[in-house]
């Protein structure tokens, strides 16, 4: 059984191939059945039916694409046999005439509205004088239509001339037949066409809609996820900021360490509260909340040496303007890094940060100590939702990031190109990515990031 998309494609071929092969078998057709009796060739000098099959084959190769001037063609054969420019053919040649209303089942098919209506008066007119041709004077004796079977021909007096009313009567009745037959059909095509345009403006409204509910229902979520957060989060952040600075207030004789703290406390509490009403403001709505830049990451260490971690910032080589996705990349992961360093190991503990900018990207290599308890658990074989959003956004920045135990530390290298991703050497990111969920040696990573970096491996 035929498929419906199968049938969309037979349907399209035919449109643009089916009235010039239509045309080609018509035409064998007739010069099989009527060999040795069409000229002019030797031996057979007459034009009777020749003129009038080569007129109906280009009425009919033209119909598809040309509605008009397949009707032309039409309206010179019958012209053409008005006015005696085209002889008139014998007896049994009348059925030449189906070629044009062949031509017309294709214009019902493929034309428009007006070019259907045209063709169908015009056709309509056609069979009317051609069955008129066929009743006049000229189409009697001399032309044999109404031949006895011993080849005599007929007298026009009498019974027989009202054999011979009857008889043109007939074929007029046999072509309107066969006209309104071809007519039906290519109305039926074209219908059929329609109808699956109507389908697929269903199936699209369908989906559309269906879209639509789905963007209603995440909007409904986030909507909610939002009010959650502000209820929530947003409260506690704000309680945070009042509880420190109501402590640093009342605080005031305490220890400078102490009054340092609190303070940073509501400071970052404060930074928080605003950050979390960007982004629900951004769920809410569906716009992107402000992202952070390069130039940010330095307030940012600043503020975490202040939370008590001992973090060295070094760079090397001269900055270069990174994209705005490379740029959010590295803020974030900085960020995560120096989180991750202090849930994990503290207060005072040791951080390296080092950006290398001689490469043709920057390096960036942050390494934090970690007390032994820690580095047993980064050693188990899973990784955070920290470090695959890291990797995340390293990829969608072009790069690439390795992160795992080296030794007392953990390491965290990331790289990200100048130009666009295919600059980055071929094969290079998963490489690294694979040594270090495979738990690969901080010397084979170092030697996998120096061969990447085109001499920027330099370690922190």
């Amino acid at each position: 059984m035929v498929s419906v998309a199968g049938m969309e494609k037979l349907m399209n071929v035919l449109r643009i191939w089916g009235a010039p092969l239509t045309a080609v078998v018509f035409t064998l057709l007739w010069l099989v059945g009527e060999a040795g009796r069409m000229g002019p060739w030797p031996g057979l000098p007459t034009w009777n039916g020749t003129m009038p099959l080569l007129l109906s084959t280009a009425s009919i190769a033209v119909s598809a694409w040309k509605h008009y001037v397949s009707l032309g063609f039409t309206a010179a054969l019958l012209l053409g046999q008005l006015l005696g420019l085209i002889p008139p053919m014998e007896a049994n040649h009348w059925p030449i005439y189906v070629g044009s209303f062949m031509a017309l089942a294709f214009i019902q098919w493929t034309g428009d509205r007006r070019a259907r209506v045209v063709s169908v008066g015009s056709n309509a007119v056609f069979l009317v004088l051609m069955t008129i041709l066929l009743m006049a004077g000229q189409y009697g004796d001399g032309v044999g239509w109404y031949s006895s079977p011993d080849g005599q021909l007929l007298n026009q007096s009498g019974g027989e001339a009202l054999n011979r009313l009857v008889f043109s009567l007939w074929v007029g009745v046999l072509l309107l037949l066969i006209a309104v037959g071809f007519a039906a059909a290519g109305r039926t095509l074209s219908l059929y066409e329609e109808r699956g345009g109507l389908f697929q403006d269903r199936n699209l409204a369908v989906d559309t809609l269906r879209q639509t509910e789905v963007d209603l229902i995440i909007e409904q979520e986030r909507s909610r996820i939002s009010r959650d957060l502000h209820d929530v989060l947003a409260h506690s952040l704000a309680v945070i900021a009042a509880q420190s600075d109501g402590a640093r207030y009342i605080s005031a004789g305490q220890p400078q360490p102490v009054l340092n703290a609190l303070e940073n406390i509501s400071s970052a509490a404060r930074s928080a509260l605003v950050d979390a009403q960007r982004v629900i403001e951004g769920a809410g709505d569906g716009v992107a909340a402000p992202q952070p830049r390069f130039s940010d990451v330095l307030p940012l260490i600043e503020r975490m040496r202040q939370g008590s971690l001992k973090i060295s910032h070094t760079e090397l080589g001269t900055p270069v303007e990174l994209t705005t996705g490379a740029q959010v990349a590295v803020f974030r992961i900085v960020q995560e890094c120096l989180t991750n360093a202090l849930k994990h190991g503290g207060r005072g503990i040791p951080v390296i940060a080092h950006f290398d900018w001689s490469g043709p990207g920057l390096t960036l290599h942050i390494s934090s100590d970690v007390p032994d308890t820690a580095t047993h658990q980064a050693e188990e074989p899973r990784q955070g939702r920290g470090i695959a959003g890291m990797r995340e956004r390293a990829h969608l920045a072009g790069g690439w990031m390795s992160a795992g135990p080296d030794g007392q530390q953990f390491r965290v290298t990331v790289f990200l190109p100048y130009g666009m991703p295919q600059d980055m050497p071929d094969g290079v990111g998963p490489a690294i990515e694979n040594g270090a969920e495979c738990g690969g040696s901080g010397q084979q990573r170092d030697a996998l990031e120096t061969a990447a970096a085109a001499g920027s491996g330099h370690s922190g």
